[in-house]
């Protein structure tokens, strides 16, 4: 097994659609895999693939070994853009030793982990039985670990490849909570004499809401509702900003009526503005971009939000705590809790949503993050929930398969690798309330800009985790 192979897998993996909720196609791919390999393949009712390799000779004695990825992947583009995610192949480039998606993401994430499984598979490697499982829609919900049920797979070490950074073990993540807040307007027309303005903030990085929430990128939905916020009176005709829970929004857009005499004042409000978030975030978001267009008088079917409640929505999104809430105090440099103002959206007349993401390795602080955004919205008049809240994975540092995973990484590389826990929302805590005394650990390949155009696996990366990854599963036990 090597990491052409693995990445000759993943080349045609770009080509099947397998957008979060839509992985039929992925699905189908896996089971055909399956099925022309002569290979043992279970489907549950979630969506859920189990391949199974059975044990080589002489190995039958060693333990069971769950390989395991998610199968779905975030489908974000760039603004204007034409890609259409249900039927078009990932576009990308290799480029200074990375293998690029420059305009949409590239679904290394977790599509590399699925290439690695499905090389073992048909490899030679000596090793005990081996299933690999890949559960279905772990972007939006974790649904598929979820879904699992007793029996579907039966070993009790599990191994991970959902990380991001080679040369690193994962031993912990955090658990995740999402808030939802809902607006409710009744439309009121728009004057005749008015003028309408398209604000637009855009070209921010965005990024993983967990691995990236502390590198202090631009939250276009909250710059967007900060300039909003300064300006003077308006009508809000449409709001529109960000798009996955656990991607960090990296556009925004609002549509306001003004009078004629204030177009003047906002332009040179938005000039001022541009200057200012390209001073704040020259060194996170040099590209960030701030825009006003005047569209001209209003049709006469152009409605606003009634005031009071736009008022509210804008104080709301601009009061709403974002960003990293708390460092861990055990492991130095770990995001112990955060939050994540996700989107805006205007789903029909009358109808406003805000979604939110929290995180935390602590159960409690979790919940308390979801109800101090809960705070802000109900404040500001709106209807709140939560939902798909999912536990975190606690380390354990006396695991045998750490042990295991260290040994062979100073065999093969000469250098200790770091252990620690991340962020990011891993499958490997559902795992563990499922499957209690499961040993697991989780490692990968270098991926960058995950969740966001622009998404990138590092190759040179990609040669040593094939190689650990083989070195592993052949000395467990």
């Amino acid at each position: 097994m090597d990491s052409r192979k693995v990445l000759d897998i993943f080349r045609e993996i770009t080509k099947v659609p397998r957008e979060s909720g839509h992985e039929e196609k992925i699905i189908a791919f896996l089971q055909q895999f399956a099925r022309e390999h002569s290979l043992e393949c279970r489907t549950d009712e979630a969506g859920n693939v189990v391949i199974v390799k059975p044990a080589s000779e002489g190995c039958g004695h060693l333990p069971v070994i769950v390989l395991q990825s998610h199968s779905d992947m975030v489908c974000e583009k760039n603004s204007g853009v034409e890609h259409d995610f249900s039927r078009d192949p990932i576009k990308y480039v290799i480029e200074d030793g990375w293998m690029i998606a420059k305009d949409t993401t590239l679904g290394a994430d977790c599509g590399i982990g699925m290439a690695a499984e499905l090389a073992v598979l048909t490899s030679d490697l000596p090793t005990g039985k081996i299933e690999c499982l890949f559960t279905v829609s772990e972007e939006t919900g974790l649904d598929g670990a979820n879904a699992l049920k007793p029996g579907f797979i039966t070993g009790n070490i599990l191994i991970n490849l959902d990380s991001e950074d080679e040369g690193e073990l994962f031993v912990g993540c955090a658990g995740g909570l999402d808030t939802t807040a809902v607006f409710r307007y009744s439309p009121v027309p728009v004057a005749g004499d008015s003028v309408m303005i398209r604000l637009r903030i855009s070209n921010c990085i965005g990024g993983h809401s967990g691995d990236d929430i502390d590198k202090g990128r631009a939250n276009a939905v909250q710059l967007l509702a900060r300039f909003l916020y300064s300006i003077p009176e308006y009508n809000l005709c449409r709001i529109d900003g960000g798009n996955k829970r656990n991607a960090i929004a990296r556009e925004a857009e609002a549509v306001i009526a003004v009078n004629a005499s204030a177009v003047s004042g906002i332009e040179q409000l938005v000039a001022e503005y541009a200057s200012d978030l390209k001073t704040e975030y020259a060194v996170s978001d040099p590209d960030i971009l701030m825009k006003c267009m005047v569209e001209g008088a209003p049709s006469p079917e152009t409605k606003a939000v009634e005031p009071s409640v736009a008022d509210s929505l804008v104080n709301s999104l601009f009061a709403a705590p974002h960003g990293v809430l708390a460092m861990s105090m055990d492991i130095k440099g770990l995001v112990e809790t955060s939050t994540n103002l996700a989107s805006v959206k205007m789903p029909q007349e009358g109808l406003i949503r805000v979604g939110t993401s929290q995180r935390s390795s602590v159960t409690s602080e979790r919940r308390a993050a979801g109800l101090k955004v809960e705070a802000v919205f109900r404040l500001a008049g709106a209807e709140v929930t939560h939902e798909s809240e999912y536990p975190g994975w606690k380390p354990n540092m006396d695991s045998r398969l750490l042990e295991v995973c260290r040994a062979s990484y100073v065999r093969l590389f000469g250098n200790e690798p770091v252990v620690r826990a991340i962020h990011a929302g891993l499958e490997c805590g559902l795992f563990l309330d499922k499957f209690p005394g499961m040993d697991m650990i989780s490692f990968g390949p270098t991926l960058r800009n995950v969740h966001a155009p622009g998404e990138k696996l590092e190759l040179a990366s990609l040669d040593k985790f094939v190689a650990f990854l083989a070195d592993v599963i052949t000395h467990i036990g």
